[in-house]
């Protein structure tokens, strides 16, 4: 924590990383199921359009092991995302339009609670016995707001619309990349 003076009161600056006890150099992280069902979401929203797009194009443009995409739209479908077109030419397509699926849709259907830190004085029916005079559960209660709100205000269209600005020829680009 640093000092800071806020209408010239001396204050304490927290550092949320800390608080959740997140050592410096450490991230907050999302598995890689999260991180490769936004990016099979993405191209799923990108191919679908003319037609449904398989498992293996979608693996093979976003260099994902197929079986492990398979667990992933298993995921997705469960949660009412994707829908499966069986047949010949099936595979899968969006059971919603773009727009109406939130990042924070699909992040929920794989990792289920995005919140860091659960705090029995919000979330537990006998409370916590220290929320009386507990001050630090606004702050746990902030930052699970902020992720709801970041991941829920963006919609797959707008990841769409900039992955075809940054990446017109599809697939994926940078092998470096973790996420």
């Amino acid at each position: 924590m640093t000092d800071m003076r806020l209408n010239g009161i001396l204050q304490k600056e927290i550092n949320p990383s800390k608080l959740l006890g997140i050592k410096e150099g450490e991230r907050l992280k999302l598995s890689t199921k999260g991180r490769y069902g936004l990016r099979a979401m993405i191209d799923l929203a990108r191919y679908s359009g003319r037609e449904p797009v398989t498992i293996g194009s979608i693996a093979a443009r976003q260099n994902i092991s197929e079986r492990y995409l398979e667990q992933i739209v298993a995921l997705l479908k469960k949660s009412g995302l994707v829908k499966s077109i069986r047949g010949a030419s099936g595979g899968y397509v969006l059971a919603r339009e773009m727009k109406e699926i939130s990042v924070g849709d699909i992040l929920r259907a794989l990792e289920g609670s995005l919140e860091p830190v659960k705090c029995a004085a919000f979330d537990s029916e006998d409370g916590c016995m220290a929320s009386g005079g507990c001050v630090t559960k606004y702050v746990w209660q902030r930052i699970n707001e902020s992720i709801a709100r970041t991941v829920d205000e963006m919609d797959l269209e707008e990841l769409v619309r900039e992955s075809e600005r940054l990446n017109p020829d599809g697939g994926y680009t940078n092998p470096m990349c973790s996420s």
